[in-house]
């Protein structure tokens, strides 16, 4: 969905013809008498037993509907989900269509990773955050970057003044790499990179970091984000054009697909967009839009589909809306499931996979009683869980605030690890299949994602939507609608327009020294004038010409600029020489 696939123009047309004719089929699950016997008792609670009590105790609402909108209904019944299809729809665990799991033994066999993440300050202060966590049971790394490295300025950059440090780590060079990861083994642990436009920077810094190790590259396991398709939907942190973008993707995708197989290239981004304001709907359709897309620039760029798909993964939002949050997981695997098998052709299971991140929803957290953030996110993370989640990141109390301080990450893991140890819910698979409600929803939602998917590709992919701004108006709409709601009430957050509190409490945060900038400005300005001018300037001037040929492939020269010790900000520079930067289309 990149531009029009050739694979199957109409194949999102054929799937909601499939899903039209399904639900006007024949039960499969259950005895036609038996529901018609059902529905006469419906229809007679109603009158006899329903109406009577709600003429003296209303409901307190009109219409019940969840974030996305979906009216719901009171209950349900096997009436709902009479059509459904156990063996097409559900299957088992790790089985096609992959709606209860991606593997057979789930939780049972290995408990989701969980994955906090952190950076702040300079590479020594989040290299002993993350050791804090480690030792405190945390089993993946996550590292967030600053703002000038996540937009390719180099600390001592104008541009970057009054941002070193703040809203993560700060990483100008290899130099800062090696620091980041002193002491931590990475032939030991998996590492997930939150960055997009210098992604293949930093992969490539991971990888010089690894070989310093003695770790070979085809043994470096983690992921990078690398989704720029969302930057441009919704985060904002792009600098190239779309198309250099893309060029830079389908580079690191050939690149890590021969030389680190154990890494995961991209990890395509719904959080972002729901963070912009989308509904749970537009992350599921928009985020699967942005995969079919990933898969299309791989095959243009010469590669199998079996040889890449197993190394894309996702990342989601969990919400405050349960249940519409684990409906969204499981229609995500089941639409992914069926397209990479029927529209692409794949034939290794894993290529099917949607193996997926997620993220509790920073945007519902309140700087307000923010003591309650640690109940949103406890319920976020449960819904996570039960949608079958890989791994987990829960927000710490006081993110609404600042960068989280060591205790509140301390108590945001331990939410993790009571609902992992304490509760029960990894002792089953799937334990809401065949719930009428849960199954309605997710079918519900995967129809109303098929029309995205669609009306995308009747404009002729995401890029051409991207560019007329249909994705971005559609999540402005979105947004505006839900702060409307707030605004007036229809929509209750605690501690905002409900159970105010009239004095606020204040919290200590974390607050980052500015001795940080000074310190960072200094080591950057040093590693110039120490590394080998010579190395560096060759380096450069391979890149360069490596970034004027389309058909070259740009990670091994930035793998050498690197290990120069050339900076983000000079590399990224000399993209913006070669390729310009881009301004977004007016939307209103």
């Amino acid at each position: 969905m990149l531009d029009r696939s050739s694979s199957d123009e109409d194949y999102w047309k054929k799937k909601l013809e499939v899903i039209s004719q399904r639900k006007s089929g024949s039960p499969s699950l259950f005895n036609e008498r038996a529901l018609k016997r059902i529905k006469e008792k419906q229809d007679e609670w109603e009158l006899k037993t329903l109406k009577p009590y709600v003429s003296k105790n209303p409901e307190q609402k009109e219409k019940f509907e969840n974030l996305s909108e979906i009216e719901i209904r009171r209950i349900y019944t096997p009436c709902d989900i009479q059509s459904l299809d156990y063996e097409q729809e559900l299957g088992f665990p790790g089985d096609p269509p992959f709606t209860r799991g991606v593997y057979p033994t789930m939780y049972r066999g290995r408990t989701w990773t969980m994955r906090m993440f952190a950076g702040y300050g300079t590479a020594e202060d989040t290299n002993k955050r993350w050791k804090y966590l480690l030792e405190q049971g945390e089993t993946g790394l996550s590292t967030a970057f600053h703002m000038p490295t996540i937009y390719g300025y180099d600390s001592d950059s104008i541009r970057a003044y009054g941002e070193v440090g703040k809203c993560g780590v700060a990483i100008d060079s290899l130099r800062d790499m090696e620091i980041l990861f002193d002491g931590i083994p990475l032939d030991r642990v998996s590492t997930s990179m939150t960055i997009n436009a210098p992604a293949g920077i930093l992969t490539a810094m991971y990888a010089a970091v690894g070989e310093k190790q003695g770790v070979p590259r085809d043994k470096l396991r983690g992921t990078i984000q690398n989704d720029l398709l969302k930057e441009y939907i919704a985060q904002k942190s792009w600098i190239f054009p779309p198309e250099a973008s893309l060029r830079i993707i389908r580079d690191i995708m050939v690149y890590c697909t021969k030389d680190m197989p154990l890494w995961n290239y991209i990890s395509i981004s719904g959080y972002h967009i729901r963070e912009a304001g989308a509904t749970a709907i537009q992350e599921l359709a928009f985020t699967l839009a942005d995969g079919f897309a990933y898969v299309d620039l791989g095959i243009k760029g010469g590669l199998n589909v079996d040889d890449f798909a197993p190394r894309l993964s996702f990342f989601f939002n969990s919400h405050n809306d349960f249940f519409e949050e684990i409906a969204k997981y499981r229609a995500a695997r089941r639409i992914w499931g069926a397209a990479l098998k029927e529209k692409y052709r794949a034939k290794d299971p894993r290529s099917m996979l949607l193996r997926f991140h997620t993220q509790t929803a920073g945007c519902s957290l309140t700087w307000q009683q923010p003591l309650v953030n640690i109940v949103r996110a406890a319920y976020q993370a449960l819904a996570a869980v039960l949608g079958g989640t890989q791994s987990l990141h829960t927000d710490s109390y006081d993110e609404a605030w600042a960068v989280p301080s060591e205790g509140a990450a301390l108590v945001a893991l331990r939410t993790q690890q009571v609902l992992s140890e304490e509760t029960g819910v990894t002792n089953t698979i799937d334990p809401l299949a065949g719930s009428y409600y849960v199954e309605w929803l997710t079918s519900e939602m995967e129809e109303q994602a098929y029309k995205y998917f669609e009306k995308i590709d009747s404009m002729g992919g995401v890029l051409e939507a991207i560019k007329n701004g249909y994705l971005q108006r559609e999540i402005a709409e979105s947004s505006y609608k839900y702060q409307r709601k707030v605004e007036h009430e229809k929509i209750p957050i605690i501690g905002v327009n409900k159970y105010r509190m009239d004095e606020e409490e204040p919290i200590n945060y974390l607050r980052v020294d500015p001795v940080v900038q000074e310190k960072q400005i200094q080591r950057v300005r040093q590693l110039r004038e120490e590394r080998d001018a010579s190395k560096w300037e060759n380096a450069m001037n391979e890149l360069r010409k490596a970034m004027e040929n389309p058909d070259a492939n740009l990670m091994y020269p930035i793998l050498k600029a690197v290990k120069a010790y050339a900076t983000i900000g000079e590399i990224i520079d000399l993209g913006r020489e070669v390729y310009g930067e881009w301004k977004e289309p007016a939307l209103f």
